[in-house]
């Protein structure tokens, strides 16, 4: 299960809005070891494309060394979906490498840009192999 603060999820439904029609992406990093996601990390999406994703690789290597420097791991990789439902394609799942990440996907095909209804899902993946996960919302650890 992912337990995520509802700052956190708002945060990332927002930074899915702004990038609206592209897809967004970026990482919630967390202390090592304690699957507790705590800073919001928003990335670019080089790939610039609504049915797309792909973090810069200078970018991820920046963010990488820097995680290490605070002893922080990704407990959360996220992106969105524009057109299609909050779930993981073959190309998200040929991408994940994180076995121990939470791979949140948020749908804003039905708003796009705007406020409105969204989806927000959580996956692990390992090895090829989804998983749904269920997703509790708290106002702080």
């Amino acid at each position: 299960m992912l337990t995520i603060t509802t700052e956190l999820r708002d945060q990332i439904v927002a930074h899915a809005r702004a990038d609206h029609p592209d897809e967004a992406c970026g990482v919630v990093a967390g202390p090592e070891g304690s699957d507790r996601p705590e800073r919001f990390i928003p990335m670019l999406n080089a790939a610039r494309s609504p049915t797309f994703y792909e973090f810069d690789s200078g970018d991820l290597l920046a963010l990488y060394r820097e995680m290490d420097d605070r002893d922080e791991v990704p407990v959360v990789i996220y992106h969105s979906h524009t057109a299609t439902e909050a779930y993981p394609s073959r190309t998200d799942v040929s991408y994940a490498s994180e076995p121990f990440a939470h791979y949140v996907l948020v749908s804003t095909r039905e708003t796009g840009g705007h406020e409105g209804p969204y989806e927000f899902r959580s996956f692990r993946i390992v090895d090829g192999e989804i998983t749904e996960e269920e997703v509790r919302f708290v106002d702080a650890y």
